[in-house]
């Protein structure tokens, strides 16, 4: 294909960038003419256009090329535009619009992108770019959530996987839960505390609206959730949140959340949500525990055994910290109450009603009128059912009937009433 032919410079006589050629082509192209060759014969045996050889030609010799100018209202701006660059977060249209409205510089869009490329350039740099540092043993924890559809009884089920990853041994410690709130948090770092006997100086986490209210990108003000201070608190570690938008910041549990995701549980089915957990368990001790890691060489659970172990607070006589959440919830035409998308059955005459629900400890209870009226254990995962046979006794369609010849005349027994007579009693001030 021949190349585009390309206007040179009228005023100065030069060659474009587009149709620059080297100066041993130039010197071939003169050569070949002084042995009377034609401009068609020359481009093809230099693989170039006729036009150019032509343009060549006139020139006579070699000569650079010249560069197009460029408009040179943004001339002096380079810290006021790198600073809206990163303000803005590298979006050129808004740092066109403002120039409009503060410095009264009307440009194209594209004359700023082009303005602003090597900044561009600069920033994907620094959001791709790694510096690994190490922690001393027992100095951090960095812990992380990963989701994941697992087939669990043969349903596919989303699984969230918590994930913590000391700093020094890359010890992993993985537990699956049926959301991401906050007392799964709390519960996975109990959970670690207690897999590794220990608890670290400080934890690294993410953002997650669960944990952190409020981490401005610009100042670094991080604004913690109350009871995640009392937690740490009660168990005596330091929180630290990464930056906004730099996740790579706790690189070492983001691998470890891509490592549990394709290796622990890609492409396995389970029967349960109980050998789901027992086989984490198994993964985590024979394969991760075991595996030689990339970065320090050695079995995480050597590196841990040998340095880090001795290097954590003990966790002996330090007591669970409960968590309780308190739910209203709506009792449903099938006697169930909806937590975290499983179902608890309660008594049917409170259909309708509004019942109050506790949820902790792995306990789910259910009260209404001042007194308690269920209690379950709470379901791992989603879409589960626990149903009470107590609480359908005398419902219609429960359970056949006794069928009678010549049934007895008696008369109609009043209807039950939804509540018991004391809560009546309690409102009015008194008995009858």
């Amino acid at each position: 294909m021949e190349e585009q032919e390309v206007q040179s410079s009228p005023r100065l006589g030069l060659p474009r960038r587009d149709e620059m050629k080297t100066p041993d082509d130039v010197s071939a192209m003169v050569r070949l003419k002084a042995l009377g060759w034609g401009a068609k014969r020359i481009a093809a045996e230099l693989g170039c256009s006729k036009n150019t050889v032509k343009r060549w030609l006139r020139y006579g010799d070699w000569r650079p090329c010249v560069t197009p100018s460029r408009s040179k209202k943004l001339d002096g701006l380079s810290d006021w535009l790198a600073e809206r660059f990163r303000r803005h977060r590298g979006n050129a249209d808004v740092i066109r619009q403002e120039l409009a409205q503060e410095k009264d510089i009307h440009v194209s869009l594209r004359t700023v992108e082009r303005t602003v490329a090597p900044l561009r350039r600069e920033l994907v740099a620094e959001a791709r770019a790694t510096v690994r540092f190490e922690t001393p043993p027992g100095e951090q924890l960095q812990i992380d959530f990963g989701e994941r559809r697992v087939e669990i009884a043969g349903v596919a089920t989303k699984v969230f996987f918590f994930v913590a990853t000391l700093g020094y041994s890359r010890r992993l410690h993985v537990r699956a839960f049926g959301h991401e709130k906050q007392e799964s948090w709390f519960a996975g770092m109990e959970s670690t505390f207690q897999a590794f006997g220990g608890i670290a100086r400080e934890v690294l986490l993410d953002n997650a609206r669960a944990l952190v209210l409020h981490h401005d990108p610009s100042s670094r003000e991080v604004v913690l959730h109350p009871r995640l201070h009392a937690f740490a608190k009660h168990w005596g570690f330091r929180i630290r949140a990464c930056a906004p938008y730099r996740a790579r910041t706790k690189g070492k549990d983001e691998r470890g959340v891509g490592y549990v995701k394709r290796n622990a549980i890609a492409g396995r089915r389970f029967a349960s949500w109980a050998a789901m957990e027992a086989h984490l368990d198994a993964w985590t001790r024979d394969i991760a525990d075991l595996r030689v890691h990339g970065t320090t060489g050695e079995a995480p659970i050597d590196r841990f055994l040998r340095e880090e172990a001795g290097a954590l607070r003990p966790v002996r006589g330090i007591p669970p910290f409960t968590t309780h959440r308190e739910l209203m919830r709506s009792v449903g035409a099938d006697c169930a109450v909806a937590i975290d998308g499983n179902a608890y059955s309660v008594p049917w005459r409170l259909i309708g009603e509004r019942v109050r629900v506790t949820v902790g400890n792995e306990i789910v209870r259910v009260h209404h009128g001042g007194r308690e009226v269920a209690v379950h254990a709470e379901l791992k995962g989603r879409h589960g059912r626990i149903v009470d046979d107590a609480h359908l006794a005398g419902l219609v369609g429960t359970r056949e009937r006794p069928v009678h010849l010549a049934p007895p005349r008696s008369p109609p027994a009043p209807a039950a009433l939804l509540r018991p007579l004391a809560e009546y009693e309690a409102v009015v001030g008194g008995g009858f």
